[in-house]
């Protein structure tokens, strides 16, 4: 399964309506997240541009997509950011390959 890092800063309001009534999302997230097929690795509260960090395994990009694209849609986010994560491995080969691919930058 592939890893992605989910970075979600809420609306105002809807941090406004957690302070009132404090709640676990994770649950909620975890429900949609095991129904497209994945799991959460992490969750974490955060300050700074991000209200909420996870981390999480799923089993491809779309169902990746449908999870932010379902979280962004609600309303209660002000941003949602997802990044594919790769192993160090997998960047390394992505080095390797990048090296011999051939590119030339502009006036070179």
């Amino acid at each position: 399964m592939a890893s992605y890092l989910l970075e979600v800063s809420y609306t105002p309001a809807t941090l406004s309506a957690l302070m009132a009534n404090p709640e676990d999302r994770t649950k909620v997230v975890g429900a949609a997240v095991k129904k497209l097929g994945g799991k959460i690795t992490g969750f974490w509260f955060s300050f700074g541009d991000a209200d909420i960090i996870g981390i999480l395994e799923m089993p491809d990009n779309t169902s990746m997509a449908a999870l932010s694209m379902a979280i962004g849609g609600g309303g209660a986010c002000r941003t949602v950011r997802t990044t594919p994560l790769m192993s160090i491995a997998d960047g390394i080969a992505a080095m390797k390959k990048a090296a011999t691919c051939g590119y030339k930058p502009v006036g070179s």
